[in-house]
């Protein structure tokens, strides 16, 4: 064994780390995968929450706020002095119905804490307020302000102006303000009277927003449908994003979208025609990711060093015994065979030092044998070679027969000298090919039966019903010849009728089976059952077990009849059993005195080969 990274002991330590390495990255990335999906996954469900239940808060908030308008609206007692005042010439009542219209604002403004003004303005131009302070200068020009023309251009409904700094309406209000109004209706002829204007604290309209957001630079704005913003907890120093490519959500549906480089959640308010939306930059969430980053880093770290201890202790436990076992082979090698080798070390490796020694004490008798047998085979070959005929003097000797036959017109004769010299040729040459095809195997067969059909003198008949896709299938030489022979000598002879063999072929879905039947005498219970058991017997045996019974059947002498008829199929079966598998052979079906019925299974030819 040579140093450096081919030396089994570096080879141990880089492929233990390796895979401790692989491990610890892949278990690492799934693990910091999956904490960042359920991170991610648990921010965007509270964000969804929170946004929830802000615009459930804000809608119950702004139902508050209309209850207030509609309550004023439904004054009747407010909205008779108004008009009264307004066509009243008399100044002193007038007076007394400014006063009494005022303490009935009044008393809507003490009915809640976050209402700082109340303001109610005639057609007639005359204004009733009900404020903080008492301290008031109303704008002369409001009926060319913003907020007069929308509440002017609506049709009733409430009309959510927003937040303001300032009052829209005070001049010596600077705080900022949520301001709302509606229209006045007189209740009996529902013709407008004037429009009122309402100014509340923004705190908890702000309140509600900052529960949308879950980290100190998350943003929460509020805009209507002209992406105009009506409130923000951002501050001053924020530029205000952009809402034209924002998702807007319709109706009770709440969006959360992550795709870009921050968190938005959206939702939309029932109460009023604006969207609620929450922006949250990835940098807030991912903090949380991060510091789960930096504590992974710092565990697959120690592992690492961890695992590289491990392997180094594990493989130099593994090489030690191994080089010890090594430099004992060497001595092996230069043909000592005297030495053994003693370790305590993984129970593997204490296996094969244990066979090494075995195999070092036996290996000079092994040595012996092989010399032995070498001397026996080379006898044996040499003796089969002296006892060896030419097969070719055989056929040539035949076919004179058949010519001399041919000469004195004895035709039938001729055709059996013939059929058996064909016979001879293509048994006898094994030297060729041991595989042979349907087609092949049909002409041997042809040529047997008629031998076998000059011989019993038309006792016998045959029926083929071949397929002819299945001519080119490859199968064991002498496949058909043993069954047919069998079942003529065995079943279709004894017969005091005319018999007939079939030979057809069968596609199933998984296999082709060759069917042979006869409608001879059939085969006993007991030896069917006998026979059935040889062949079951011959699928479980190991290739190196069928391979020698096969050698020693074929040279196999004086076997009586039913040995050799029982041979004879078991070895067919072997033989295809040894091609095709276990799942493959013979299978044998017989009723006495109705005839045999051999199958060859085998699997399908592939297509296009």
């Amino acid at each position: 064994m040579t140093r450096g990274l081919h030396s089994i002991h570096n080879r141990l330590f880089l492929l233990f780390i390796s895979c401790m390495l692989v491990l610890v990255l892949l278990v690492s990335v799934v693990y910091y995968k999956k904490t960042t999906d359920i991170i991610h996954s648990k921010i965007s469900d509270l964000a969804e929450k929170n946004i929830s239940q802000t615009v459930g808060l804000f809608d119950l908030l702004l139902q508050g706020y209309d209850s207030i308008t509609k309550s004023l609206n439904s004054n009747y007692e407010m909205l008779r002095l108004i008009q009264e005042r307004d066509s009243s010439r008399d100044e002193t009542v007038s007076i007394i119905n400014e006063r009494t219209i005022t303490n009935i604002i009044g008393a809507i403004y003490y009915s809640r804490d976050d209402i700082v003004g109340i303001h109610v303005v005639t057609n007639a131009g005359k204004n009733y307020n009900y404020e903080r302070g008492f301290d008031s200068v109303i704008d002369t020009d409001y009926a060319n302000s913003e907020w007069y023309k929308k509440l002017m251009d609506s049709s009733g409904e409430m009309v959510w102006l927003g937040l303001y700094k300032g009052s829209v309406i005070n001049r010596f209000q600077k705080d900022t303000l949520f301001v709302f109004g509606r229209k006045l209706y007189d209740l009996s002829d529902h013709r407008m009277i004037g429009v009122m204007l309402i100014e509340t604290n923004p705190q908890p309209i702000l309140a509600a927003l900052s529960n949308v957001t879950i980290s100190p630079n998350s943003q929460v704005y509020i805009v209507d449908r002209e992406d105009r913003m009506i409130a923000s907890t951002a501050s001053e120093k924020v530029s205000m994003p952009s809402f034209d490519g924002l998702p807007r959500p319709q109706a009770s549906e709440i969006i959360v979208d992550d795709r870009t480089g921050q968190l938005i959640v959206a939702a939309k308010a029932k109460m009023s025609d604006w969207t609620v939306f929450g922006l949250t930059p990835k940098s807030d969430i991912n903090a949380e990711v991060v510091k789960t980053r930096e504590y992974l880093y710092v565990v697959i770290l120690v592992l690492i060093l961890l695992s590289t201890v491990l392997a180094s202790i594990v493989s130099r436990n593994i090489a030690s015994p191994l080089k010890l076992l090594i430099r004992e082979m060497k001595q092996v090698e230069m043909g000592n065979f005297k030495g053994s080798v003693t370790v305590k070390s993984f129970e593997e490796i204490n296996s094969l030092v244990s066979s090494f020694n075995r195999m070092v004490n036996r290996m000079d008798e092994l040595i012996e044998r092989i010399t032995l047998s070498s001397m026996s085979e080379k006898n044996a070959e040499l003796q089969a070679l002296q006892s060896q005929v030419n097969p070719h003097f055989l056929y040539n000797t035949l076919d004179m027969i058949y010519w001399m036959l041919d000469e004195r017109e004895n035709d039938r004769l001729g055709r059996v000298i013939l059929a058996l010299s064909h016979m001879f040729r293509y048994s006898s040459d094994w030297q060729e090919a041991s595989k042979t095809t349907l087609r092949q195997e049909l002409d041997q067969m042809r040529h047997y039966m008629t031998i076998i059909e000059n011989r019993l003198e038309g006792r016998v008949s045959t029926e083929l019903h071949i397929d002819p896709e299945c001519l080119d299938v490859v199968l064991p030489k002498m496949t058909l010849q043993p069954i047919i022979e069998n079942a003529v000598k065995y079943g279709l002879e004894p017969l005091d009728r005319p018999g007939t063999l079939q030979v057809s072929t069968e596609l199933c879905e998984y296999e082709l089976r060759i069917i042979i039947a006869d409608n001879g005498v059939g085969i006993e219970e007991s030896a069917l059952r006998q026979m059935q058991a040889m062949l079951a017997a011959e699928s479980t045996e190991n290739d190196g077990q069928k391979m020698a019974a096969l050698q020693l059947e074929q040279t196999l002498p004086g076997t009586d009849v039913k040995t050799r008829r029982g041979i004879g199929l078991t070895n067919v079966h072997r033989r295809i059993v040894l091609m095709f598998g276990e799942i493959y052979g013979l299978r044998i079906h017989s009723k006495q005195g109705e005839g045999t019925t051999v199958t060859i299974a085998m699997p399908l030819p592939r297509k296009g080969v």
